[in-house]
């Protein structure tokens, strides 16, 4: 099974203050074949910087670490025409639904994600869980 994680996935996982998210986050993240994609490192470099105050040399140190663990994808300027298609058709915000687009482009199953509608199956094959629902 192809996994997709979204970018609060990987900030549960760095994450010292809730150690409950951290260990589920981890599980998901390495008990699978993970992907994630440019946009989801750039996004979680972003709250690294805003929301965690990580200095450059903590926040190159992650983003290595990421790049050696998981599968990273690109997107295209096809990718983003999927993504306008799904956000109209699932009414979801644009960045949410161009990580839908790269995910089912890399045929991935399921999208771990906290902020978009658990449950929802997108395309008859990507299914969107909250991996935290149940911590």
């Amino acid at each position: 099974m192809r996994v997709f994680c979204d970018t609060n996935v990987l900030i549960y996982a760095y994450s010292i203050t809730e150690p409950l998210k951290a260990d589920v986050a981890n599980r998901v993240l390495f008990e699978q074949h993970t992907i994630i994609s440019t946009q989801v490192i750039n996004e979680f470099v972003n709250t690294c910087y805003r929301k965690l105050s990580l200095s450059d040399e903590q926040v190159g140190y992650a983003v290595a670490e990421l790049m050696r663990s998981f599968r990273v994808v690109l997107f295209l300027a096809d990718t983003q025409l999927k993504a306008l298609d799904i956000k109209s058709r699932y009414k979801l915000q644009y960045y949410d639904s161009l990580i839908i687009a790269t995910a089912l482009e890399n045929s991935c199953d399921i999208l771990y994600s906290e902020d978009m509608q658990h449950g929802l199956v997108i395309d008859n094959h990507l299914k969107i869980i909250n991996p935290f629902s149940c911590a």
